[in-house]
């Protein structure tokens, strides 16, 4: 049984759709990561967006998008320091 999402109190609802909007801006910045700014970028707002959304019932998905996003964040900061060192000088 669904249950309804009009019912529901409006902060446990922004919360719940943050902890989702985590999970979503940390495998987008897992492919952002090619651009670093943006990978950087969207991988602290996953995982700002991430601790919000563990005020609500969907705890677990905050968890995960925090750990997707912490991912894409540390790959994003070791592509950029491979192509700083790469680089002609």
């Amino acid at each position: 049984m669904d249950p309804n999402y009009l019912n529901l109190d409006p902060s446990e609802r922004i919360n719940k759709i943050m902890a989702l909007f985590s999970l979503l801006l940390g495998f987008a910045s897992i492919c952002a990561g090619i651009f670093p700014i943006a990978g950087i970028i969207g991988s602290v707002l996953g995982i700002v967006t991430g601790y919000f959304g563990r005020k609500s019932e969907s705890r677990k998905l905050a968890n995960v998008g925090i750990i997707v996003s912490c991912f894409a964040l540390t790959l994003t900061l070791v592509y950029m320091f491979i192509v700083y060192l790469s680089s002609p000088k």
